[in-house]
Parts: C-alpha cells; structure tokens; sequence
C-alpha cells in the first residue's frame, strides 16, 4: 500500500538531513546537492567507510546492459575511486576442479572500501563535500525532525564474510570455491588488486564456527592458487537481505542496507544501495512517494533474488559442481548469462510463493502505528516481515 501522506514536503530552502556516510547516503546527497538543496549527513563513526578498513569488494555490471561505471555517471556520481575490471577469474569446486569464468567485458569493477584514499567511499565523500555537503563525523543522529533520509546500515545478520585483508606481491585477480564446507550455502573468495587482497568465507550459514571456516578458506586458498599473505588483518561484515513491504523509518525514506535492499543470491549489494540513494533523493525532490519509485525499479530484481538464493542453497556441493560444470564451463559471455539469472522472469514469478515460503530474514522488524516517528535508530518503522506481501 503506497502512504501518500509519508511524501516529504519540506520547501526548498530546508536543509535535508541524512543518516548515514555510506554510498547509499552519499549518493542521495550528492544528487540533492546538484539539485540546489542543502544537505548535512552525519556518520556516527570517525571517517568514511569505518567498518570496511580497506576491505576489496567486487560492483557488480551483471545485472544490466548497461555498465555500472557508466550508470554511476549519468546519475552524476564520482567514478575517480582505483578500480580493476574483471573479466576472467577461476571458480573451484569442492574437488578442487577449476573451472574459467569469461566475459568479454567485465563482470564487475574490483573496487576499495573504507576510509583509503583511493577508495570508493572516499571518492564519493570527496564529491559530496565539494558540491558543499556539510559531512559531520563522530555524530549519531538521533531525531529528524525535518525531511530526512535514513542510511545506517544492516540491521541483522542474514550472511557473513569473514577473513583477512593483507599485503601480497601476488598478480590482480580473483578466485571463489564453490564447497559448504569452507562457506555455508555461500562461496569462499580471493581478491587481488594493486598489491592488496581480501580472503573471507562468505558464509549464509553456520556462523558459530565461523573461524573454522576461515582457517579452511585459506588452508584451499594456498594449495589451489598460492596464496601469499602479508601484515593480514582480521576483518569480518554482515549482510542483511530484507524485502520491506514499505522502506519509510517513520515519515523518512530507509536507503540501502538499512531498508534490507540487497542482492538476496551472493550479496553483491553496492549497485542497489547506490540506485536506492539516487531514488530517495528523487522522491524528495520531485515530493513523489519513495515506494513508488523504489518498488518499480528494484522490487523485481530483489524478489527473483530471493528465488535465486533457495535454489542455490538447495544445491550443496555436488549442486554448485554442476551448476559450475554444465552452466558456466565453456560460455564465453558469463556476464549474458548471470543477467539472464538476475533478471526478473516468468520462473522468478512462478517459484517466488515457493521461495518465500522457505526464506526468511534474521531481521524481524515490527509495525507500529506511529508513521510520524522521527527516530534513527529504533524499528518503528513501517517495514514488515521479510516477505510480506500484503502491500
């Protein structure tokens, strides 16, 4: 059900306050700083990207036609952060099978997170504060009273990767093994870029004995690619995949991790955050509803993602061998052939009562009647249960 009277109506010489310093609530300055409007984002954490601490992560170009870097440039966002495409890499089964992953163009862009000078987060920080967003670090926004967007990250833990970021005088690349017995129903990782690397279980399940799984990953790691690990550092996140029936905290748009709007499949969720960013940023400026924009351009793609993670779960390792052996050995374009599992399709439509039945979010947010609520950090807003499709 679309709330109408959640639209933000705040004149144009109001200052729009923004929870959070990630690339979700930095593209929603950005583009409400190019659109004339004044904007204060506060991070709660002493610099951009905190939680990160250099962490390489991949931007996924699967998902469209059209390239990430160029989508990043039509809205008018930074694309001055070091990146790497990736056009051919290495998967591994759990017979240690390797198997090449082609593409003509690339399949994602290797990227930085964290405060690095050469970092996504940091790029787009640079941009904010050049087109005169005000940034307040060390401030955790508690109320907004006023129009606002709220961006502060996951609120549960539906995945997680956990490993090390390091130095290496190892070549760029990257590398995934496919094996429930170093990642859960998820996929261990190698990425290289520019002398630095991160090597993390991404696991959807199994967290207790998340340090067995690491030590696996990296014991694979070494025998199949020589993995050689200098100065390694301990580094872990979360992902939570969460499909809210309306993405308002109160009168204020939720963006990113914190409205759940994530890739349910593999995680590869920066693309997403960023596009809800822009979108929030649209509905205050076009004084549109924010469900209206985002359940048209990402509800599709966030429901067969759902439908993509129970099959892939189901599949354990003789699954992901064949999956590996008879879906992606030998193509020459698996960019064409991982959009054709991304996008929203009859199948995705077909199984997705199924799918919801059997997925559920770690995330268990309430709905409360106080649709005027001005606070950050509670769960008051209107999202419902990861599935919900009463709206």
């Amino acid at each position: 059900m679309l709330i109408v009277d959640q639209i933000q109506q705040a004149n144009t010489d109001a200052t729009i306050q923004i929870a959070g310093a990630g690339p979700s609530g930095l593209a929603a300055a950005i583009t409400l700083s190019r659109a004339g409007r004044r904007v204060v984002v506060h991070e709660a954490q002493r610099e951009v990207g905190y939680r990160f601490q250099g962490d390489l992560q991949g931007l996924e170009n699967w998902s469209t036609e059209l390239d990430v870097v160029e989508m990043l440039q039509e809205a008018g966002l930074a694309t001055d952060f070091t990146s790497t495409p990736c056009r051919e890499g290495i998967a591994f089964d759990a017979w240690d099978k390797p198997y090449e992953i082609k593409s003509p163009v690339p399949l994602f862009y290797l990227v930085e997170r964290g405060p690095g000078a050469a970092s996504l987060d940091t790029a787009l920080l640079r941009q904010a504060v050049g087109l005169g967003v005000e940034v307040r670090f060390n401030s955790r926004l508690e109320q907004v009273g006023g129009a606002g967007i709220l961006a502060i990250g996951p609120k549960a833990a539906d995945a997680i990767a956990v490993g090390y970021h390091f130095d290496t005088t190892m070549e760029d690349g990257f590398w995934v093994i496919c094996d429930d017995e170093l990642a859960p129903k998820g996929y261990a990782y190698l990425l290289v870029m520019n002398g630095k690397g991160t090597v993390k279980s991404c696991m959807f399940s199994g967290f207790k004995q998340e340090k067995l799984y690491v030590e696996r990953t990296v014991s694979a790691f070494q025998k199949l690619v020589g993995l050689e690990m200098q100065n390694p550092r301990a580094h872990g996140g979360v992902g939570n995949f969460h499909i809210p029936s309306s993405a308002y905290g109160g009168r204020h748009p939720l963006v990113g991790e914190q409205a759940g709007i994530q890739d349910t499949l593999w995680g590869f969720g920066m693309r997403l955050a960023i596009t809800s960013g822009i979108l929030a940023a649209r509905s205050l400026l076009e004084s549109k509803n924010y469900d209206a924009f985002w359940h048209q351009k990402l509800r599709p793609q966030l429901q067969a993602s759902v439908v993509n993670r129970v099959i892939y779960s189901m599949l354990g390792n003789r699954g992901y061998r064949w999956f590996l052996l008879r879906q992606l050995a030998g193509k020459t374009d698996i960019r064409r052939f991982l959009r054709g599992i991304y996008a929203p399709s009859w199948w995705h439509r077909a199984l997705l009562p199924w799918a919801q039945r059997r997925y559920q979010s770690s995330r268990k947010d309430s709905s409360c009647n106080h649709v005027d609520c001005t606070c950050v950090w509670c769960r008051c807003g209107r999202s419902t249960d990861a599935m919900d499709e009463r709206s």
